[in-house]
């Protein structure tokens, strides 16, 4: 059986990444370079000249005075916590398959638990609100999802325990899946479909989805439907034309129960 040329990508190990941000000076420079790739620029003024005061870690800018911080603006601005502590974290957190728990980064990168919750949510949320506003285009699998709940009762379709999404995947024509997207919805209605789909897909998508009723909302935002009515069991995950989008809801399920046992 030929490897999954997925799981065997080549990462950053450990050892790399620690070759390149274990100190704090790597990572200023890093932070530096990512700021201002062609040098120092003055965000009052424009200005390229300036001077760093090094004990108090700023810049001041030769024409106007304006004086900042190299974190002034990120989310670093303000911290007390090292920037190696900071990257460390945005290592673990992103190469990690199952994510990571606040609980087992406190341990990992040396900070009490409390800390470690506060800085996760303010990488996830950066995260977040990276990705909002842009919209998925070209092909794209579409299924309803059902995640969450603390108690036992009626799975899938139809569960008040849990909380309805809608999980898509816009793939390359040759079926490579390029983006990921997992929206909560209020409800699988044709009216809350058609409100997401204006939201989250561009116009002339072409959508695929398991011919749930709801689903032919996306038709209101000028997307083509494709409908294939899968029926129920384990056949309806063989379609090879929603291979992607089940794909992304184990690895999510996986996730919340390798991960968050009590979601």
């Amino acid at each position: 059986m030929p490897r999954n040329t997925i799981q065997f990508q080549k990462g950053l190990g450990l050892h790399d990444f620690l070759e390149q941000y274990g100190t704090e000076d790597q990572c200023r420079q890093a932070l530096y370079d990512l700021r201002w790739p062609t040098g120092y620029v003055c965000p009052e003024c424009g200005n390229t000249t300036g001077c760093e005061l090094k004990k108090r870690q700023i810049y001041q800018c030769h024409k106007c005075h304006h004086q900042t911080s190299l974190t002034a603006g990120s989310i670093f601005h303000g911290t007390k916590l090292p920037l190696r502590t900071w990257f460390l974290a945005i290592y673990l957190l992103t190469q990690r398959k199952k994510s990571i728990s606040a609980l087992q980064l406190s341990c990992k990168i040396g900070v009490n638990y409390n800390t470690a919750w506060r800085l996760k949510h303010k990488l996830m949320q950066v995260m977040m609100e990276r990705e909002r506003g842009k919209k998925l285009a070209g092909r794209i699998e579409l299924d309803d999802a059902y995640l969450g709940g603390e108690q036992a009762g009626k799975r899938g379709r139809g569960s008040r325990n849990k909380i309805p999404f809608v999980a898509a995947v816009e793939t390359t024509r040759d079926g490579r899946p390029m983006k990921i997207q997992l929206r909560r919805v209020r409800g699988f209605r044709k009216r809350e479909i058609a409100r997401y789909a204006r939201s989250c897909l561009m116009p002339g998508s072409e959508v695929f989805t398991d011919g749930l009723w709801c689903f032919s909302g996306v038709t209101t935002a000028d997307c083509h439907h494709n409908p294939m009515v899968t029926g129920g069991g384990r056949q309806s995950v063989q379609y090879s034309c929603f291979k992607w989008v089940n794909t992304m809801l184990g690895n999510v399920k996986n996730s919340l129960l390798g991960t968050f046992h009590a979601i």
